[in-house]
């Protein structure tokens, strides 16, 4: 199967497509390049897959020609990026998005698998969010999820199958880091400060899973028969990976231990959701997460040990999505519709 990786050079997409290459697939990967000055560390590479520089909004049939199946994840990839400038979030994410798939259909692209994100559930109870609940986006990111899911769905057909993949919160070391995921910088924190510091009262609930069990689910469905994820919705994560913020906390603080920690209030980031994971565990039984939030917070000590992270490497710009962009655009190397210039 020839698959097209889009993000290939982002958080996920540099570990996801080395994975694909490893089960047998032919793949082929497209990014912009927003963030390629971002690499905490050498090891796993995607670099020796053949690659496109591209902008989504900027493909035609022409370039989706030959693929069996897409893995898409190039989009403005969270909450607080998405803010920038949410006009050009829904100009990326959901109409550049919905374009893509079409293109895939009109080109005989036969599988579309898209990385939705649990925060579609945005604001709830303690009560487990499944599948078929109601959704309620907070923000531009989480609403144009919601609007690709609705519209991609609708083109599902005989010769054209989507499969949206809501994944929970991303953790773990990556070569494309990102310190703007809650555990990830929590303990890079810890680790340059000695202080774990918090936005939230630490309330919020939050689901977690490895960057690594992420790739595995997006093979799993690729792998799976057709009838079993075609036009689905899985949330991706485990049961158990379920915590409130705090708790996320006092795991770091049992990997970094004699650090400080600190609470923001209850007006800081007030998005809270907990999330059951039972339709892929029963649907998708070769899938299963195979690490959880201890395991992520030591490999990260692991690897800042080996690195030698310093408080400087820790806040680039390199390594939170939002900073980087605003500097792309603050040194005119992107344009308003973050087009490069």
């Amino acid at each position: 199967m020839k698959v097209l990786v889009t993000g290939v050079d982002g958080y996920i997409g540099i570990l996801l497509a080395p994975l694909l290459v490893q089960r047998g697939y032919d793949v082929v990967g497209l990014d912009t390049g927003f963030f390629k000055d971002g690499r905490l560390y050498n090891g796993v590479t995607s670099e020796v897959i053949p690659r496109v520089e591209k902008d989504i909004r900027q493909l035609v049939e022409a370039d989706l020609k030959g693929f069996d199946a897409v893995v898409h994840m190039a989009e403005l990839s969270n909450d607080p990026l998405g803010q920038l400038n949410p006009r050009v979030t829904y100009e990326i994410n959901h109409r550049g998005t919905v374009e893509l798939a079409k293109i895939c259909k009109q080109t005989g692209v036969s599988r579309f698998v898209y990385t939705s994100s649990c925060s579609v559930y945005g604001l709830g109870s303690d009560e487990y969010k499944t599948e078929d609940s109601e959704t309620n986006p907070q923000t531009a990111y989480s609403t144009c999820k919601v609007l690709v899911e609705r519209d991609v769905s609708a083109m599902a057909d005989d010769r054209f199958s989507p499969t949206f993949l809501r994944n929970a919160t991303a953790y773990g070391p990556s070569p494309r880091m990102r310190f703007d995921l809650v555990l990830n910088n929590l303990a890079g924190l810890a680790w340059t400060t000695g202080k774990i510091r918090m936005i939230s009262d630490g309330t919020p609930w939050r689901p977690l899973v490895h960057v690594l069990d992420i790739c595995e689910a997006i093979a799993s469905t690729m792998e799976a028969p057709r009838d079993v994820v075609h036009n689905q919705i899985f949330n991706v994560g485990d049961n158990n990976e379920n915590y409130r913020v705090k708790e996320i906390a006092e795991i770091v603080s049992r990997v970094f231990p004699g650090c400080e920690t600190m609470f923001g209030t209850d007006q800081g980031d007030t998005r809270s959701y907990r999330v059951s994971f039972d339709r892929i565990r029963t649907q998708l039984p070769n899938f299963r997460c195979r690490r959880n939030a201890l395991t992520g917070a030591r490999e990260l000590r692991e690897l800042f040990e080996r690195i030698d992270l310093s408080s400087e490497t820790f806040e680039s710009r390199a390594f939170t999505r939002l900073r980087q962009l605003e500097y792309l655009i603050k040194t005119r190397q992107v344009d308003d519709h973050f087009y490069w210039r």
